[in-house]
Parts: C-alpha cells; structure tokens; sequence
C-alpha cells in the first residue's frame, strides 16, 4: 500500500488494520517519508482518533527500533506518562521511580527532556547531580547496583530523530505523545501511565494487554492532571491478568484532602530538584506528599498485586523512612562511576 492510500484511508476516518499500521510506523521510523508526508499523516490520525489497532502496531515497530536495555527481574516498573497537560505541576513520576527505588524496586524510567513544562524527568535529574547520558550496558549496571536506571528516550529512539523536528514545528500533540509509555526499551512490564486525556484511559490499558504488559494502571485526573489526582476523582483503568477493568478513584475516601492544582506547583528544575529531595527526606507535609504517596502507592499496588489502600500505606511509610533519599544520593553517586 502506497502512502498515498494510508492517507486517503485516514482522510477519510478509515482506521489501518494492523499490517498497514505497522507499515506506516516502519516508514516513518525509516526516514522513507517526507516531512510533509508525515506532517500530513500525523495529523489525519489525531483528526480520526488513533484505534486501539493502530496504537499497539505503533508500539510494536518501535519497539523494534528501539536500543534494548536488558535488565533482570520478574517485575520492572516505569512511571513514565504522557505529560503535556499544562498542569505545572512538579516532577511526579521521576520523584514516584525514585522514591520506588529506594523500596527495594526496579525501575527502569522512560523520560525525556522537557516538552510543556519548565523541566522535564531528564532535567530533574541533571538538577539532582544524575548523569544521563549513559550508554545501555551502563544503564543496566545502574539499574542492578540502585535499582533505578534513566532510559533516555532521544539517545534510545536514534528513528525518531526523522520525526522529532517535524512534532517540534507542528508543536501540538501527536500519535507520538501517546505511543512514549507504551515503548520503553527495557520493556518494563509493571507501570503507572498518567494521561493527558481522560477519554483514552480505557484504551491504552487494552493497549497494554496487547503488548503483553503484566500489570498497570492508565490514569486521568478530571481536574485535568496527567497523574492520579489530589484535585478531585480520577479516571483508573487497571490492567491485571490481561484483562482490564475501569472505576472512578475519589482520594477524599482514603483520607486525603483535596488541594488545587496551585497547590502542587513545581517550577524550573533547580526548583523540582529542591521538591523532590524535601519530599524523599520526609519532611515536607500537604498536597505535594498527598499527591506523591498517592501515585507510588497506585505504582506497588500494580507491582504487588495488592489493594490500593495497602500500597498508598507502604508508600507512606517508604516517605517517612527517607530511603527514596538515600537512593537518589547512591543513584548520583554510581552514575559518574558505571
């Protein structure tokens, strides 16, 4: 099938079976299309709404291109999410991995610099003394020896540099935003993902089941926020089994106050780096702990197998216990020495 034909079939909201799916993407991860060819395609996609279909092919080719990390391990966590929901709110998912790896944990964080926001997880970790720029077998050392690893996604993704000036010029949210959790190159298998679009929760956990993933939660606040909200309810779907499940998540119920989005402002990465470090020493109280203890709990719920409740009280106790410090000192520390 021509390119051409692709794109008349998504002109005209006809979604690609998976074949054609998978042959768009290896053309596009190739460098066999032109910059207004995929223009063009990136947009009629989100015009017709990526399917199911299409997002687990996607997936699946670029998984293929991508630098493989190997790690070791039944269960590998990634909190990586979509970002790009304006929220400004502080580092989340970085600060979630690190205060994971500090319980014991692997995880291997999918990440990037930043896209919306003052700082991204690759600028939050620059701030905090990591060094990133790793090659893979350093990666999977630092992963062993900490239990955390950064997969940096431009230095792990080399297909992308045919797209990455393309979404930069066009500057608006693509199939690409979507496909970031879905393809980390230590094919972590137990993960937390925050949306930015509450009405694709459902789907990118059946994304998830397809691409074999063991257990996850795909989250939407419906304050907005790209994470499990302290705002208000949440969007969940659960992934367990292979098979998914939806409910609603209302942190009052577990005891938690709700705070406005103001109230878990972060702000240029010096500034993140101080948040998070006040954070995994256990000494700061209110929404930016809430909304932390929150999501690392949703993260050892999906890890463990065990309630909601169970993991928000271990990831409690991980907080006040300062060992989330302690691993990003010998986190900083092995990374200038693998």
């Amino acid at each position: 099938m021509t390119t051409k034909e692709i794109l008349e079939r998504l002109v005209n909201h006809q979604d690609l079976s998976e074949a054609e799916a998978e042959l768009l993407m290896g053309r596009m991860m190739g460098g066999d299309l032109s910059p207004v060819e995929t223009s063009a395609l990136l947009i009629a996609l989100r015009s017709k709404g990526e399917s199911t279909q299409e997002l687990t092919a996607f997936a699946k080719v670029m998984r293929a291109h991508a630098t493989p990390i190997a790690v070791e391990g039944d269960l590998i966590i990634d909190t990586c999410g979509t970002g790009g929901d304006g929220s400004g709110s502080y580092n989340l998912s970085t600060t979630v991995a690190l205060l994971l790896a500090g319980g014991g944990y692997k995880v291997a964080k999918h990440g990037n610099r930043s896209m919306t926001s003052q700082s991204g997880s690759a600028d939050l970790l620059e701030a905090l003394g990591v060094k990133i720029d790793l090659s893979p077998i350093q990666v999977s050392t630092l992963i062993a020896e900490t239990g955390f690893g950064f997969l940096f996604a431009p230095a792990l993704h080399a297909a992308m540099k045919h797209v990455v000036p393309i979404r930069r010029e066009l500057a608006i949210r693509t199939v690409f935003n979507l496909l970031g959790p879905l393809t980390n190159p230590a094919g972590a298998n137990v993960q937390i993902i925050g949306l930015f679009d509450k009405n694709r929760v459902g789907q990118i956990a059946q994304v998830l089941a397809a691409l074999g993933s063991k257990a996850a939660y795909v989250v939407a606040g419906e304050d907005g926020l790209d994470e499990v909200s302290i705002g208000g309810m949440t969007q969940v779907a659960r992934l367990k089994d292979g098979k998914t499940e939806s409910f609603l998540f209302d942190p009052t119920a577990h005891g938690f106050a709700l705070a406005g989005l103001d109230q878990i402002k972060g702000g240029s990465p010096k500034d993140n780096a101080e948040i998070t470090l006040s954070l995994l020493s256990g000494q700061t109280v209110g929404p930016k702990r809430d909304l932390l203890a929150i999501n690392a709990g949703f993260a050892i719920s999906a890890a463990k197998d065990c309630g909601i409740k169970e993991g928000i009280e271990e990831a409690q106790g991980l907080i006040d216990s300062g060992k989330g410090l302690l691993a990003v000192q010998r986190i900083r520390t092995l990374s200038h020495e693998v």
